[in-house]
């Protein structure tokens, strides 16, 4: 779904899984100063965004989610996640209640699988799931931002900024007051600069919740039973996860980023050495530099310098090992 925010002056669209908003218009660094100053704003209007509405949503929606949502307050951000059988992440939802309706958004192109799975599971209780996209439209105000949500319209507050819920047609009016845009890539910087882990890019079909951290965020450990969780009560008693993730400092010297997928070995191996991980994001931050978000195998020595492709990175421990 085309954003009409790619109109505004500068605008140069994003690729891939976020295509449809703007990836920065024109000035990335100057985008991330002013987000990181708290104002502005992020079109997030290509994801896709999910209700439950009826008496009963939250305790079903309790059973279904790793996160305790059944007296959740009115107005209170969480987050949550839906794993499969054998504790896999499947999807991760950013969620309020405005004490007649849940709400939540999810990453683009996911929100049809998802309510198909909650259909599924509807039985006798009294919900109502609808696929809200078409006319919804997420919109991201950073933390310290002065800027009014339109009155009667969801929003999702949490320590890193406001997601707002706008209907789609009031996008480019609301947009006109918000202040100065900025691109995906400077919210994806700040992401990265925060240790946030997203769904498809730090995750593949085998990434369990305690790899990237979501215990405690988007896990509740002492609620009662869901899909996937023996595992979660496996590792978190009994074991340890197969890998973790870990903030990269690359060398800044290097003109091009390691793009996700790009092996990781250790330093002391060369080139040529053990894969031990790879990059799941990699960005230029204005004050960091060139950074990124990685998986590497547990055991990987957290001081250990390594190598992503051919550029030099220094770990910060994100998941203890």
């Amino acid at each position: 779904m085309k954003s009409p925010l790619l109109t505004l002056p500068g605008a140069v669209p994003a690729e891939g899984v976020d295509e449809g908003v703007a990836a920065h218009y024109g000035d990335l660094f100057r985008e991330q100063r002013a987000l990181a100053d708290g104002t502005g704003f992020v079109d997030l209007s290509h994801r896709g965004v999910v209700t439950v509405s009826g008496p009963e949503r939250l305790g079903w929606l309790h059973l279904l989610l790793t996160q305790h949502v059944q007296e959740l307050p009115p107005h209170q951000a969480t987050e949550a996640l839906i794993l499969s059988a054998n504790g896999h992440i499947e999807h991760a939802l950013y969620l309020v209640d405005d004490g007649e309706t849940t709400w939540a958004h999810v990453e683009p192109g996911t929100q049809e699988a998802l309510v198909a799975y909650l259909e599924s599971m509807k039985f006798f209780y009294r919900v109502e799931v609808a696929d809200r996209t078409e006319d919804i439209a997420v919109l991201h105000l950073p933390a310290g931002s002065i800027a009014e949500a339109p009155e009667g319209v969801a929003v999702r507050e949490t320590p890193y900024g406001r997601d707002l819920f706008l209907p789609r047609d009031g996008l480019e009016e609301y947009a006109r007051t918000a202040g100065p845009a900025a691109g995906l890539l400077a919210y994806e910087a700040l992401r990265v600069e925060q240790h946030r882990p997203r769904l498809g890019f730090e995750t593949d079909h085998r990434t369990i919740p305690h790899e990237l951290g979501w215990i405690g965020s988007a896990v509740h450990l002492q609620k009662g039973c869901y899909r996937g969780q023996e595992t979660i009560a496996r590792v978190q008693n009994l074991g340890k996860p197969p890998r973790r993730l870990v903030f990269l400092h690359l060398d800044g010297s290097e003109v091009h980023l390691p793009v996700p997928g790009t092996e990781l070995r250790l330093a002391d191996d060369g080139p040529d050495g053990r894969k031990i991980g790879f990059i799941t994001t990699s960005v230029r931050h204005h004050e960091l530099g060139p950074v990124a978000l990685a998986l590497v195998k547990r055991n990987v020595p957290v001081d250990a310098p390594l190598l992503a492709g051919d550029t030099a990175a220094a770990q910060e421990t994100v998941v203890e090992p």
